[in-house]
């Protein structure tokens, strides 16, 4: 293969440009994480009043010190709410959710953020729990639950959310089936569906005097029956672990909960060992720090992505697949912390040539087991009469058609602009990646905003001469505004994220390690034997 060169100029006002606009983005991104951790940590002396540790904490105990925690959709819900009293907007949708190592085992782990509205369901936050079970599903990962919630606001009900909220139990169900276990704690309340969260876990550990699980509260229950009791009669730990047989493990506290799932997993003996990587790990020839200026904020500003390439591949070594032919989209194998991969990306609009090359390209890949990863970075589709009669359509259709059959895992990072049925092609949200990460800087949408509002104006201009009418020029620039406007509002990432068409943003520095994490991960979970179940009913 063939070292990349660089002719990245570091000293340029371009490069200075694109690194401070790009940190500037990344520095939003960590503020609305940070106001998130703080809502969560004004709860502090309520928790402690009560013996508790915040769901952070929970989530530090529970994870192998020292070890990386990939934290997943942290802006989920971002700007759905009005902002809190100290005016912060508040992103997350109520979750903790990332993978990490737990007793030298990854699983996926997934806390009720408790400290905030007390846990209770958020939309994007059953958006959330979905994903993150369905990469567990995907990924072979025990699934671990730290449960603390208020469960559904009632204030704010919406059916939909509680007819489409009993996915999360068919996935709980499917897990379990699968022969992936699902580990719950309960540290505090779980009620109505909450409850069934709990119910649907192969392991069970609960806190005594805090953990309650009923399908109705003292409160429901005397409003539908008359009957009176406690919570702790309903449903307290100590009942469920002695009496219904709900719970398996009485946890005396937090930290005692922690420790015991901890041993739960210790004990899966979830064999994580796969074949090494064939190839040597070495790593790039340019520094990470260089991915910060790379990337123009201007999506219609050229970029040469074999410089990001050069950035996160082994070695910087990079096999350019069919070199001369479609140009703008480039394709090449290459190694990531050791492991063969192809890379699919844009250096320009996809024409019919490049289209037909990448369907070439994953087909060649399918066929070597090879995983696909796609480093999005285009405006879309090239259209005109000479594309048209090309076969813009027929070959855009073959890549789109390659990229909705691969049998390999697929990993999308969106770079750049990822506009059109371009998105698509490069293996966007609804083609249903095993991962899919962004850039602060990525942008999202049918077209761009300029594109949209031109299109929509000459649609106007030909209507009013149709109808033999002047064209009401003061209109015409509301109109544009208001396209305008509304593409912008929905293109950059903190729309996108916040409505899980991701699966986070990540800083570009850690693009390498989080690339080889999920890449150890689709590797591990072809490798690993699973012991399926004809039923899934792990409680008495």
């Amino acid at each position: 293969m063939a070292v990349i060169e660089s002719r990245l100029r570091r000293t340029s006002e371009a490069f200075q440009n694109n690194r401070q606009a790009m940190q500037a983005l990344l520095d939003r991104v960590r503020h609305i994480e940070t106001n998130t951790r703080q809502a969560s940590e004004s709860s502090r002396p309520r928790f402690e009043s009560r013996g508790q540790l915040l769901p952070v904490e929970r989530v530090g105990l529970l994870l192998d010190q020292d070890s990386d925690f990939l934290e997943l959709a942290s802006l989920a819900g971002y700007g759905f709410k009005a902002p809190d009293r100290q005016g912060r907007e508040i992103a997350g949708g109520g979750l903790i959710a990332g993978i990490g190592s737990v007793a030298g085992t990854r699983c996926m782990i997934c806390a009720s953020d408790a400290g905030i509205e007390a846990g209770a369901f958020q939309p994007m936050g059953l958006e959330k729990l979905l994903r993150v079970q369905e990469i567990a599903l995907e990924n072979k990962l025990p699934f671990v639950q730290l449960i603390e919630s208020g469960g559904g606001n009632l204030m704010n009900y919406k059916v939909e959310n509680f007819v489409l909220g009993g996915q999360k139990y068919r996935n709980l169900a499917r897990l379990s089936a699968a022969g992936i276990p699902v580990i719950t704690v309960a540290h505090g309340s779980a009620t109505a569906g909450g409850a069934y969260q709990i119910g649907l876990s192969d392991y069970v550990i609960m806190v005594d005097g805090h953990a309650k699980a009923f399908l109705a509260g003292p409160a429901l229950l005397k409003a539908a029956t008359g009957e009176d009791a406690t919570e702790e009669e309903l449903g307290g730990a100590r009942m469920h672990c002695s009496v219904s047989g709900l719970g398996d493990y009485l946890a005396h506290d937090d930290r005692d909960a922690i420790r015991i799932a901890r041993e739960v997993v210790a004990l899966l003996d979830w064999d994580q060992q796969t074949p090494p990587p064939s190839g040597p790990r070495r790593p790039p020839r340019y520094d990470a720090e260089d991915l910060m200026g790379i990337m123009p904020i201007d999506s219609n500003r050229a970029v040469d992505m074999r410089e990001v390439i050069a950035r996160i591949v082994d070695d910087s070594d990079f096999q350019d697949f069919s070199p001369q032919y479609g140009r703008e989209t480039l394709c090449g194998k290459a190694r990531i912390d050791g492991i063969a991969v192809g890379i699919i990306t844009n250096n320009g609009p996809i024409d019919p040539a490049g289209a037909a090359k990448a369907a070439h390209f994953i087909q060649a890949c399918c066929q070597s087991g090879t995983p696909l990863i796609y480093l999005n970075n285009t405006t879309g589709f090239m259209v005109g009469r000479s594309y048209e009669q090309s076969g813009s359509i027929t070959h855009g259709s073959m890549m789109i058609q390659a990229v909705a059959s691969a049998s390999v895992p697929q990993i999308t990072l969106f770079c750049g602009a990822s506009f059109g049925a371009g998105h698509y092609a490069m293996c966007g949200r609804a083609f249903s990646p095993r991962f899919c990460f962004s850039w602060p800087n990525a942008r999202c949408a049918v077209m761009g905003s300029e594109q949209a509002a031109n299109t929509m104006e000459t649609v106007t201009r030909a209507k009013s001469a149709r109808r033999k009418k002047p064209v009401d020029e003061a209109q015409l620039g509301a109109q544009r505004d208001k396209i305008v406007g509304n593409f912008e509002r929905q293109a950059d990432v903190f729309a996108t994220s916040a409505r899980l068409l991701d699966d986070g943003v990540i800083d570009p520095r850690d693009t390498r390690a989080i690339l080889a994490q999920a890449l150890h991960m689709c590797r591990a979970a072809q490798a690993r034997v699973t012991h399926p179940l004809s039923f899934a009913v792990p409680h008495p």
